[in-house]
């Protein structure tokens, strides 16, 4: 796909204050995020929502499902092993969150190509969840008809899917948060935001894009913005794992050393480390 120029960008200072406020929003409450997730990830995605400070809950199967939704502080929904009592329990779930006022995270896990998943997405997307999250490949299949990546990894880059982002939000979901080597959020207004912290360490264990959609959903918990959420949640995520990968030696010593440094991040490493922009014009919109 083509990828346009890239656009001028402005550091956002008070965005990064926010996360950081944010952060400690989330340890003071440790918030009860339910998760209907794959089943290749759900391990690491409830160690990293207890090393945020959160309470991880995976409940997900049918009649349980959607009570739950409706008492949890968050909520995350992803795709990515859509058996039969999970799909009944994502929707389920979801339709409760949205009918409660709960934040719910949709990650749209490898659609495109695959048509369960995809019919699924798309049944979730009619919900208008409160921030989807996923790479460019899977935004695009999911909002746009595009094919969708290779399995889970994307194809495309995040800026391919910066128009459709930005034409979505609003109609279709709440904020949108596309990963990539700079991940590309797209807040509530309209306003593109850049977060060029992370590690490709993230992309070589199991579930570190899948938890980021978890840490979504915490922070979407304690946050009155959609956008303000995605921003914190992927900043915090990736900029933990910027650090870990300092002392990591590959992938087998990165993921344990992440989870020490989610547990131990604090705001003024936020306010140090983090590297977040805004475009500085309007761009097509």
């Amino acid at each position: 796909m083509h990828t346009a120029a890239p656009v001028p960008t402005t550091a956002a200072p008070d965005l990064v204050r926010r996360t950081a406020d944010l952060l400690e929003a989330l340890r003071a409450r440790a918030p009860l995020v339910q998760c209907v997730t794959n089943t290749v990830v759900q391990n690491v995605t409830a160690n990293v929502l207890l090393a945020l400070g959160a309470s991880p809950a995976m409940v997900d199967v049918r009649t349980e499902a959607g009570p739950f939704a409706r008492v949890a502080d968050g909520l995350l929904v992803n795709t990515g092993t859509p058996h039969e009592e999970a799909r009944d329990a994502a929707v389920e779930a979801a339709t409760a969150a949205t009918d409660a006022g709960t934040p719910w995270v949709l990650d749209p896990v490898a659609v495109g190509a695959l048509p369960v998943r995809t019919a699924l997405a798309r049944e979730l997307l009619a919900l208008r969840p409160t921030v989807l999250r996923g790479n460019a490949s899977e935004v695009l299949a999911l909002l746009d008809g595009a094919a969708g990546g290779r399995g889970t990894d994307a194809t495309a880059d995040a800026d391919d899917a910066r128009s459709v982002a930005r034409a979505s939000v609003g109609r279709h979901v709440g904020a949108i948060a596309v990963s990539g080597p700079v991940d590309l959020l797209v807040t509530p207004d309209g306003t593109v935001v850049r977060v060029a912290n992370g590690t490709e360490l993230l992309t070589r264990i199991t579930g570190g894009g899948c938890a980021l959609g978890a840490a979504v959903a915490a922070f979407a918990s304690v946050a009155a913005d959609a956008g303000e959420a995605a921003v914190a949640a992927t900043v915090v995520h990736t900029l933990a794992a910027e650090l870990a990968a300092r002392d990591a030696g590959g992938p087998g010593t990165f993921q344990p050393v992440f989870l020490d440094r989610l547990a131990t991040l604090t705001p003024d490493d936020v306010v140090r480390g983090a590297r977040v922009a805004t475009e500085a014009s309007d761009g097509d919109r």
